[in-house]
């Protein structure tokens, strides 16, 4: 077994974290393991002039779901600004504003600490699933720039464990709350053989079941199920399916049908 698989495995049993923290997903070093030229190779360099074709007389805004300790963060930032190399194309989206969270605290910290970007990422620990909280954080960030809504949401791989913490209830309130937040959602969501094996290390470990692995109506071919959901009951559409990663998980963009902006 090669050791980087030796190792993630190891980190995957991590989950006896203080507090279960690694019940959420929020494993330490994780994009060691999933590295995010995994995803930006898949996204095209001339994404936000795609999206975006005419000069808005304000800052892009974008809200990461689960950012972990920031690599990823990171690295749409520099990709999604043609930083990495000149692109003419993108000049004029020189000024992109992201609010990236975490529910742990600890991961939160490191991205603030490594980040090369402070006046333009802003980290922050949150509960996404907690509406006060949720509330309070996001409206006092777009405050800040006179807006009410995200122009692009990133959420990837943070579907499954919304799911197996909240049931299939909060998976959809979780959706529908992305898509009330955003124009554009770009999203990873894990397949079905992610779920087992996070049940599966967890009974390895000792403990019980997540509360509501084994009461999940919405199981599956898990992309389907979140584009169903998204496209029939939150007001978006699937414009664009980016490819799959090295592990198996499709990189898939919605819009929102309410907005006004054109692709």
């Amino acid at each position: 077994m090669a050791a980087p698989v030796r190792e993630y495995r190891k980190a995957l049993r991590d989950m006896e974290l203080p507090g279960g923290a690694a019940l959420y997903g929020n494993f330490p070093s994780y994009s060691r393991f999933h590295p995010p030229e995994g995803r930006i190779r898949l996204l095209p360099a001339t994404l936000l002039s795609r999206l975006f074709p005419s000069v808005l007389p304000r800052p892009l805004l974008g809200l990461d779901v689960g950012c972990n300790s920031g690599e990823l963060s990171v690295a749409l930032y520099k990709h999604l600004l043609g930083l990495q190399e000149s692109r003419a194309s993108q000049e004029h989206w020189n000024d992109l504003h992201l609010l990236c969270c975490d529910i742990d605290a600890g991961l939160i910290e490191k991205a603030e600490q490594r980040s090369p970007f402070p006046a333009s990422i802003c980290y922050a620990t949150l509960n996404i699933m907690d509406p006060n909280a949720r509330e309070t954080l996001l409206s006092s960030y777009l405050t800040r720039f006179g807006r009410s809504t995200f122009d692009i949401c990133f959420c990837m791989s943070v579907t499954m464990w919304i799911h197996l913490n909240h049931g299939d209830s909060g998976l959809v309130m979780f959706l529908s709350c992305l898509a009330s937040k955003c124009t554009y959602l770009l999203l990873e969501p894990q397949p079905w053989k992610c779920y087992r094996a996070a049940a599966r290390r967890l009974r390895k470990l000792g403990r019980h079941d997540f509360d509501h692995f084994r009461s999940l109506t919405i199981n599956g071919n898990m992309a389907d199920r979140i584009t169903q959901i998204l496209t029939t009951d939150c007001a978006m559409e699937l414009v664009s399916c980016f490819g799959s990663t090295n592990w198996d998980r499709r990189l898939l963009l919605f819009k929102s049908k309410e907005s006004e902006l054109p692709l």
